[in-house]
Order: structure tokens, then C-alpha cells, then sequence
């Protein structure tokens, strides 16, 4: 991705984009919790115990789970009127180079700094990461305000790919190689790398790059560990097809322009908001 401005006619481009709302045809109808949600009322969860509990009417009738609302309708809870955020804007994306060490979650118990402590403060949203990286691993972390975006590039059926920079203490002989791209067996079922190339290394320290279309807990490292060999250093270097920008420093973001956003959405097959499209 591109880390300069552009030219006065990407910028105005970019700036059209921003300015850009969908009709309320376009946003069309969303889950109420979901809507409820969205517009800084409370978790989803919290929002489907209020419907439940009978608390929340749509155009004065009582809602039920899983009715649907648009931005036409009158949503109350307690009798007192909500007033309603809509999605109906370019969806935000946001690329992070995640340093070992730092920690993927909103909440640590031992107040430690996480990730989410150093993206950019939103008023009427929140980020969602796009998978995770553990305590050790480094590299391309993704944040989206678009949730349909975060589960197209997550999901196992859509099978999208991470690949790794992987250096271990040891090398692979041609047959363990052939056996990583063929499929082994970890704990949790069978495991492979689409694509597994030696990238040198000094001494007992040995470098590989590795793609893989699933996300399982510890796996590249699992992977290795099946041969007995250590990974010593972990770093994913793309996702899908976003790739870690080569000047982004540890620790610091880079922000999609909306030129950037809109080029993803198509990829996604999204609507412009980075909702999924009714086909």
C-alpha cells in the first residue's frame, strides 16, 4: 500500500469518497441488536437481552429477536426513543505493525498495554481486528470498522491466505518440506502450507517464508515443532491481499486512504460501508 499522498486528483477522489453516504435503499434493513449496537448503545449481546426482556419496540410494537429494522423506523427502549447511527459511510481499515510482546485484546486484567491502546480514538464505531497474532508473533495486524470485512477475511470457507517470514533454530530436509506442502497431522486435525520456500540463514538459524489459508491457534509454530524444530522468531507479513507496508516501523499504523478502502471492498465483494451485498 501506498504510504504518500497522491495526486490532486486522488485527493479529490478521496475526498468525495469521504463525504460519500449510501440511501437508505442502499444500507437497507440490519439486525436490530446488530443497529443497536452500532449506534453506542451497548455490546450485542447486551442489546439481545434488552429485546428478549421486552424493553425495546420498533414503531410501537414489542421487537422479537432477529426482526430487522431500517432507517425509517421508530426504535425505543424503556419508551424513550433511540436515536440511531447507521453504517452508511466508507467503512475505515487500518494496517498495524504489531511488535512482540504486545497483547490482542480491549481488556487485560493486569492493565498491560494492548494493541487496541494505540489505534486511532472513533466517536461512533469500534475497531475489529482482523484475526490475531499471539503474545510472541509480530508483523500485519488488521482493524476494520467493517465487521462483514473482518469475517470475509476470517471465516475458514473463504479460505484466505497469511503468509509468515518463520525463522527456526535447525533446517527442514527436502522431505519434511515436501510433507509441510503435502499435509501432516497436528493435535487438532490435518495441517499445510500452500507454499513453503528456504530463505538462507546463518549458522543454526534458518529462514523461511510459508502460506497457509487457515488461522489456528500457535499453528505455524505447531507446524515446525512437528519436526523438532524451534521457531525463534514469527512475523506474518500479509494477509489476503493486504501486506505489511516495508516502512512501517514497529509499534506504528498506517490508515487505507479512501481510494485504499474502496479497492478492498471491491476485492471483499462489499457494498462501499463494508457490508456484505445481497445477492
Amino acid at each position: 500500500m501506498k504510504m504518500r499522498a497522491g495526486s490532486q486528483h486522488e485527493v479529490a477522489v478521496q475526498k468525495q469518497l469521504r463525504a460519500k453516504r449510501l440511501t437508505s435503499a442502499q444500507v437497507g434493513e440490519e439486525r436490530l441488536q446488530k443497529a443497536l449496537a452500532f449506534s453506542g448503545i451497548g455490546s450485542r449481546r447486551d442489546m439481545e437481552e434488552l429485546i428478549a426482556a421486552g424493553r425495546v419496540s420498533v414503531n410501537g410494537k414489542i421487537a422479537e429477536l432477529g426482526v430487522k429494522v431500517k432507517q425509517a423506523d421508530e426504535v425505543r427502549i424503556d419508551g424513550k426513543r433511540v436515536t440511531m447511527r447507521w453504517q452508511d459511510r466508507l467503512a475505515r481499515v487500518v494496517l498495524y505493525h504489531k511488535q512482540e510482546g504486545e497483547l490482542v485484546t480491549r481488556d487485560d486484567p493486569q492493565g498491560r498495554l494492548t494493541v487496541f491502546d494505540r489505534l486511532p480514538r472513533l466517536s461512533s464505531s469500534k475497531w475489529v481486528a482482523v484475526g490475531r497474532l499471539d503474545f510472541n508473533t509480530s508483523g500485519l495486524l488488521i482493524f476494520t470498522t467493517s465487521g462483514d470485512l473482518a469475517n470475509r477475511m476470517t471465516h475458514p470457507r473463504f479460505e484466505m491466505e497469511r503468509e509468515y517470514a518463520v525463522r527456526v533454530l535447525g533446517e527442514l530436509t527436502d522431505e519434511q518440506i515436501a510433507e509441510l506442502r503435502k499435509g501432516i497431522t497436528l493435535d487438532d486435525g490435518p495441517a499445510k502450507f500452500t507454499h513453503i520456500e528456504a530463505q538462507g540463514g546463518e549458522g543454526m538459524n534458518h529462514w523461511y517464508r510459508v502460506v497457509l489459508k487457515e488461522g489456528r491457534n500457535r499453528e505455524v509454530r505447531r507446524m515446525f515443532e512437528h519436526f523438532g524444530l524451534t521457531v525463534s522468531r514469527l512475523m506474518r507479513v500479509r494477509f489476503g491481499a493486504l501486506t505489511l507496508p516495508g516502512r512501517l516501523k514497529r509499534g506504528q499504523f498506517y490508515e487505507l486512504s479512501e481510494t485504499e478502502v474502496l479497492a478492498v471492498m471491491k476485492w471483499a465483494d462489499l457494498k462501499l460501508n463494508g457490508e456484505a451485498k445481497d445477492h
